[in-house]
């Protein structure tokens, strides 16, 4: 039998209460259990605990966060996050948490759905994307390239976001097909199950705009723990000064490049494109599990060909076949070019983070547009 995505979820959250009562067993608790008499236990209280969505928001929060606050991802290392789904331990997690940092713009698909199903009235939610002006997904058609950022109502009537007053969210309204068009049922008989609304979430990709979502986590993180708001501004800062750098390096770089467009294996690149006066070909849609058609192959084929393009990029989290096809037909080379929608234990282990991986998709880019 098929569950539809909707009924999934439906039966994590009726799962999430028992999961949530057998896990509230207190250190204290234990502590009496094993010896007999109770003991105070010390915690760790002044922190603040936050839960993030994937990747991206870790390391930027993070980095805001300091010390001040344990810092959890929810999508574990190397899984792809479109593929993503809560468990009721996750579930759970976000229950008990102080704060619930995610990218948004419908990137997270299930969010709407779980943060409808929490009691914790207290919970301060930060979208990050809040406020940026969001790329519809046909922008990122080569056939489109002066296309235009367009505005979009990113608000959600999230009123906890601004406020703790409010927890309301308005989740009938959200889950709407009209507002979000977020019917999951209908996307997977058509084949797109991880469809972002039309709207492209892959906003981090632009340092400039990776500024503009970490100020934001720094808002959230200061509300929820506002005798520390100098600190997170502090933090904030020094990270942002990374960010403004990297932004600079990649302004230098494609200035006086040969070329200013790259195939790509799937349209993570709208806003970096854009930013930098760059222009994404990309061979699949906005989900990289979303297979490419075989008229979209041959675009692809032939825009490479007319304009001898020398490299077709490939991502590290899911197959590179469809690149590695392209890259055969036009006798092209293939390469990284990382959306660091998450980081594998490997790269983890080797201490990489949001800024290195970008400075490697920085001399990856340099490469293919002198080519």
């Amino acid at each position: 039998m098929k569950f539809s995505k909707k009924a999934t979820l439906g039966l994590l959250f009726s799962l999430t209460l028992i999961v949530a009562g057998c896990g509230q067993k207190s250190a204290s608790d234990a502590n009496t259990a094993s010896t007999g008499t109770s003991v105070p236990v010390e915690t760790e209280t002044s922190k603040l605990n936050v839960q993030v969505s994937f990747y991206p928001m870790y390391e930027f929060t993070k980095n805001v966060a300091g010390d001040l606050a344990e810092v959890h991802t929810l999508v574990p290392a190397g899984m792809e996050p479109h593929d993503w789904e809560p468990t009721p331990q996750d579930i759970a997690s976000i229950e008990k948490a102080d704060v619930l940092v995610y990218n948004g713009a419908g990137m997270e698909s299930w969010m709407d759905q779980v943060t409808g199903s929490l009691s914790n009235a207290s919970l301060i939610q930060v979208e990050a994307s809040k406020g940026i002006n969001l790329l519809e997904g046909g922008e990122h058609d080569h056939n489109h390239e002066d296309s235009e950022a367009t505005e979009h109502d990113h608000d959600h009537d999230h009123a906890n976001e601004a406020t703790t007053e409010e927890h309301d969210h308005d989740h009938a309204d959200e889950a709407t097909a009209e507002e979000h068009d977020h019917d999951h049922d209908a996307e997977a008989e058509e084949g797109h199950d991880h469809d972002h609304g039309g709207l492209d979430p892959h906003v981090w990709l632009s340092p400039a705009l990776a500024v503009k979502e970490v100020r934001n986590i720094e808002a959230g993180l200061a509300q929820a723990s506002p005798e520390h708001a100098e600190q997170f501004k502090q933090n904030a800062d020094a990270y942002i000064a990374q960010l403004e750098s990297l932004d600079q390096d990649f302004k230098a770089a494609v200035t006086d490049s040969k070329r200013k467009d790259f195939i790509t294996q799937h349209a993570a690149f709208g806003y970096l494109a854009k930013e930098y006066g760059l222009q994404q070909v990309p061979i699949a849609g906005l989900s990289p599990e979303q297979e490419p058609s075989a008229a979209q192959m041959a675009s692809v084929i032939d825009f490479a060909k007319e304009h001898q393009v020398k490299t077709i990029f490939f991502e590290t989290l899911v197959s590179s076949k469809v690149s590695e096809t392209i890259a055969s037909e036009v006798g092209a080379k293939t390469a990284v070019l990382n959306p660091i929608e998450g980081l594998t234990e490997e790269e983890l282990a080797a201490g990489m983070d949001y800024i290195s991986v970008m400075r490697q998709n920085l001399e990856a880019l340099k490469l293919a547009l002198n080519e």
